[in-house]
């Protein structure tokens, strides 16, 4: 596991839960967007130590209740099945951010009951896919399969799209509804400029653009919900 960073304590990363939120380094793809760019683009040469982390958890027993995993893109990391069995071995419960392209790993970590929670992006609609997630051309057919196992209900779930200007219109999430349907969770996020994006020249809308997509979303996704607005 590459650990590149924890926030100590979220109160915001895990549903209505204090957690502590790690942050593994790498991904596989290229987010025009994406705000953690320094964990996709360069490798993390100051790493923490699985050591640092634990005896951070065990200090926090009964104060935290969580523990997030994000990155980065965590089911790139090796060790990550015995990671999340160590937290659990704490008493955690724990939150995966994935980006669904590894679905037997996201299948076998939920049947081994080492996730309680998942949190997946949706980056656009099929047609746009590769292009919103910074790569040429890509094989959507795993994230398909991560898609239709969360809409099993097997587990808590999520599904969220950071809304960018230069990526998505509404036309974009009437092609989304028609993949995912009408999901309990379901939230759009306000693109901020981090300062530190994989390529910085991309646009966010405004506050009261957002305000004005979720209604016209919600003709088609009803349970959609803005983030961060």
């Amino acid at each position: 596991m590459k650990i590149a960073g924890m926030q100590k304590l979220s109160l915001v990363d895990y549903p209505e839960k204090m957690c502590c939120t790690l942050f593994t380094s790498g991904c596989n793809f290229r987010c025009p967007f994406c705000h953690n760019a320094g964990l996709v683009v360069r490798p993390a040469e100051d790493l923490l130590t699985q050591d640092e982390v634990f005896d951070y958890l065990k200090k926090r027993k009964g104060m935290l209740q969580a523990v997030t995993i994000s990155g980065g893109e965590p089911t790139l990391q090796k060790g990550l099945k015995e990671f999340a069995q160590k937290v659990k071995e704490l008493g955690y419960l724990v939150k995966l951010d994935t980006n669904g392209t590894n679905p037997d790993l996201l299948v076998d970590l939920v049947q081994s009951g080492l996730v309680d929670y998942v949190a997946m992006d949706v980056k656009n609609s099929k047609a746009k896919y590769a292009i919103t997630s910074g790569l040429s051309q890509m094989d959507i057919s795993a994230v398909e399969k991560s898609v239709d196992f969360l809409l099993k209900g097997t587990i808590p779930f999520e599904f969220r799209t950071t809304v960018v200007r230069d990526f998505h219109t509404i036309d974009d999430f009437k092609d989304i509804a028609e993949w995912i349907g009408n999901p309990q969770n379901y939230f759009l996020q306000q693109f901020v400029n981090s300062g530190d994006l994989v390529d910085d020249s991309v646009h966010g809308y405004d506050n009261n653009e957002m305000q004005q997509l979720i209604k016209q979303v919600n003709q088609y996704i009803p349970n959609a919900k803005l983030r961060g607005v």
